[in-house]
């Protein structure tokens, strides 16, 4: 057995008979499907870098009492140190696929990482489902899974809540007994969960008295009976190939709507039992929500990176890196992606403690996530001002390269002053596939609404700011002077 988990490994657990469903059919295989395969091997990647004997102590800890090491993802720090040795671990990986794949499995084993670390909590709402919670982070941990979460409820009727909804829509409590509970009804997105072993099936948005059947959290392997999977169109499907299309015929992650037949939760795996505001707790009174999101940042930073260098790129490309105009536009690119760097280690630096663990600065990651759903599309759309017509008029694939005169008239109207036309051909189209696809216009949603409109993300941010402090410094400027001090006394 290896050190660690591998590659071959997980590609092996996923070939556990899980309903997935895409154009109408059943996959039989995810992981030979010309829809997934390329992600599914994308993601099998990642358990190879961690698992190479140079990457060993870099990617992986061995947690007290293991067989075997796990990713650091699963690491819960206790100070400063050990918050930044993870971080570069989570940063590796995202640099593996440039920062595309938003739903690594460090994302979840962050959130069970906090969530875990705030176990009190879940011992409030019962010995029980605290236990269920902890137990199964040793599970999940011991084993290295890749999860994913479903934590959002299908749109539907805005003006009703959520409990008057179609009664199958959302899912919910449909029956329970001595061993466990039964839902029934869906939930979104399932972004990676083509290729993650178990889901985590919870509710972030609040929940209303009354809505009890619809307040609980579970964990479930993925090939559970009654969960189907309804895959979106899949991008690496549509994609001619590597060449055409390098990110999206590789880092496709897929999102879903996972919907619940009927499924049974054992009592071992349910980690909050109608209960409204434990629903709310679970994620904001611990610090779940934080780590969740404190990785987000790290892998957002990777990927605003790699953007801004393709800006850079690409007026190379067309040679207008010298213009003033253009400079200034790629200084600003150049700072905005250094504060989004500066606030992360500003949420290491700045942590808090809590218990014996380290938890990043939750009002510095809430501003990051401000920051950061304005920067993305800023971003974008500079690289787009920035080409021009230059990512329109290309190749309409690789084959246009087999023919001799039409490779002849590629190399006559695809010049560059540091390219060779077919190199500027394989940039522009690695910037499309960035910026101009349907794979990149998902992922401009995606940064843009992950994490919630704006009103929520600077809704956190308000909450979690020191008005106090601030408010306070007002105060004591106005105490320092007042009008009776200004005025001369009457005369008598």
């Amino acid at each position: 057995m290896s050190t660690c988990k591998t590659g071959a490994e997980h590609i092996k657990s996923l070939q556990d008979g899980r309903t997935v469903y895409i154009d109408g059919k059943l996959v039989p295989d995810v992981t030979v499907h010309p829809a997934f395969r390329n992600s599914v091997q994308s993601s099998a990647m990642l358990y190879d870098f961690q698992a190479r004997p140079e990457n060993i102590e870099t990617m992986t800890f061995k947690p007290e009492g293991a067989n075997r090491r796990v990713s650091r993802a699963w690491q819960m720090p206790r100070n400063y140190s050990e918050m930044v040795q993870r971080r570069k671990a989570m940063q590796a990986w995202a640099e593996l696929s440039y920062g595309f794949m938003g739903r690594s499995p460090d994302h979840l084993a962050s959130a069970l990482v906090g969530q875990r670390m705030g176990i009190e909590v879940f011992r409030k709402h019962g010995e029980a489902r605290a236990k269920a919670l902890a137990d199964y982070f040793e599970e999940a941990s011991r084993n290295d899974y890749f999860l994913t979460y479903v934590i959002i409820n299908p749109q539907a009727e805005r003006g009703k809540d959520w409990g008057e909804q179609t009664e199958d829509l959302v899912a919910r409590i449909v029956d329970e007994d001595s061993i466990g509970i039964t839902i029934r009804g869906a939930k979104m997105l399932g972004t990676s969960s083509i290729m993650a072993n178990e889901v985590l099936v919870a509710n972030l948005q609040p929940l209303k008295p009354g809505e009890e059947d619809l307040a609980f959290s579970s964990a479930l392997p993925m090939n559970v009976k009654g969960l189907r999977v309804l895959s979106r169109k899949s991008y690496e499907a549509s994609a001619v190939s590597v060449f055409d299309n390098p990110l999206s015929s590789r880092f496709d992650e897929n999102d879903a709507l996972i919907y619940f037949d009927d499924v049974k939760v054992p009592w071992e795996r349910v980690f909050v039992h109608r209960d409204t505001d434990m629903c709310r707790a679970q994620f904001h009174d611990t610090p779940g929500h934080a780590y969740q999101n404190y990785q987000a940042q790290i892998r957002l930073s990777v990927k605003i990176k790699f953007l801004v260098g393709l800006a850079h790129k690409l007026t190379e490309a067309i040679g207008t890196t010298a213009m003033p105009p253009i400079r200034e536009q790629l200084g600003f690119l150049a700072a905005n992606v250094s504060m989004v760097h500066a606030m992360m280690a500003g949420m290491e630096a700045e942590g808090e403690r809590r218990g014996e663990w380290w938890v990043p600065n939750k009002h510095f990651m809430y501003s990051a996530q401000v920051l950061t759903q304005d920067l993305y599309p800023r971003v974008i759309n500079t690289l787009r001002d920035l080409s021009g017509g230059a990512l329109i008029m290309l190749p309409s694939s690789i084959q246009d390269f087999a023919d001799p005169e039409l490779k002849r008239i590629i190399g006559i109207t695809q010049r560059a002053a540091k390219m060779t036309p077919e190199d500027k051909v394989k940039f522009l189209k690695a910037a499309w596939d960035a910026v101009g696809s349907e794979f990149g216009s998902r992922h401009t949603q995606y940064e843009m609404f992950y994490a919630g409109a704006r009103f929520v993300t600077t809704s956190h941010s308000y909450r979690t700011f020191d008005w106090r402090g601030a408010t306070g410094m007002v105060d004591h400027l106005l105490s320092t002077y007042d009008l009776a001090q200004e005025l001369p006394a009457k005369a008598g």
